[in-house]
């Protein structure tokens, strides 16, 4: 008999019993908490990023290219088709006296997220990399200037259905955990409500850098349509075409007929400038 209890007493010393949580080792001075003592305070979901491209299927389109402090600009095209150098570009013959650093410009190239101008022998011009806020392309010259690359219409900006999606943005938007749903917020920590006035409907002009009423829209009451007012000559507001507004936030969203959209905040005087500020000035200003 008590060799019998013996041998059970043996094989259950055997047996790889799992650790508790409890058993795990505490952490060191100044290391990160473990994820089971974060609960309290999940991590809010990042919300999608703006539409740059991820890839090169996603580069072509129109694009705004200008230099950084200045009204000089150009509206230039990228298509998929492979040119001379890389892939080939289309520009305005006037686009050379605007922004002298393009002339050779040949083709570009879609090198590390990002793309790059270059010349006949493949020789990058302007190598461009993502700002920070994943909304536009900057790229430094030979001469230290900056220059910027703005995304008018392109294909990474396109709605998901427009290329085969499987749902709506509505359905694709992140969606709060049911965690951070069951968490109520302390009013004391609540923001408070700030009523602020929207834009008025009626007719707005766009002023660039130094440029002033280069073109001029209507938009209607309630957050409704948007058309341009014929007579714009102003290429990059033409590209873009804007079809409808709304205002959430203190922001005023001018969203175009293929979906892709851009934001502005109001800076008095029934002025609304971009935000973020990329690319050349963008000033919607109400006029009588």
């Amino acid at each position: 008999m008590r060799s019998a209890q013996a041998a059970l007493l043996a094989s259950l010393v055997l047996i790889p019993w799992p650790a508790a949580a409890q058993d795990a080792p505490d952490p060191a001075p100044g290391s990160a908490a473990p994820a089971t003592d974060m609960l309290a305070a999940p991590p809010v979901a990042a919300s999608a990023p703006p539409s740059l491209p991820e890839k090169l299927g996603e580069v072509p389109g129109t694009w705004d290219l200008s230099r950084d402090g200045t009204n000089r600009r150009c509206v230039m095209t990228l298509l998929l088709d492979s040119g001379e150098a890389g892939r080939k570009v289309n520009f305005p013959a006037g686009c050379r006296r605007a922004l002298p650093v393009i002339a050779g410009v040949a083709g570009w190239l879609f090198v590390d997220g990002a793309v790059r101008l270059v010349d006949r022998n493949v020789r990058p011009i302007l190598d461009f990399a993502k700002r920070p806020d994943q909304r536009s392309l900057v790229a430094r010259a030979e001469s230290g200037e900056h220059y910027s690359l703005v995304p008018l219409d392109i294909v990474a900006m396109r709605p998901a259905e427009a290329a085969g999606g499987a749902g709506t943005p509505a359905e694709l938007a992140p969606k709060p955990s049911t965690l951070q749903a069951a968490i109520p917020v302390p009013a004391a920590l609540q923001p408070a409500a700030v009523a602020a006035p929207g834009p008025e409907p009626g007719i707005y002009a766009l002023d660039r850098f130094q440029e002033r009423d280069t073109c001029r829209i209507t938009i209607d009451g309630a957050g409704g349509g948007v058309k341009i007012v014929p007579g714009c000559h102003d290429g990059g507001l033409e590209v873009f075409d804007p079809v409808r507004w709304r205002y959430a936030n203190g922001r005023m969203t001018l969203t175009a007929k293929r979906g892709h959209s851009i934001d502005l905040v109001p800076s008095g005087d029934g002025r609304w400038r971009r935000d973020p500020e990329v690319g050349t000035t963008f000033v919607l200003r109400r006029v009588d």
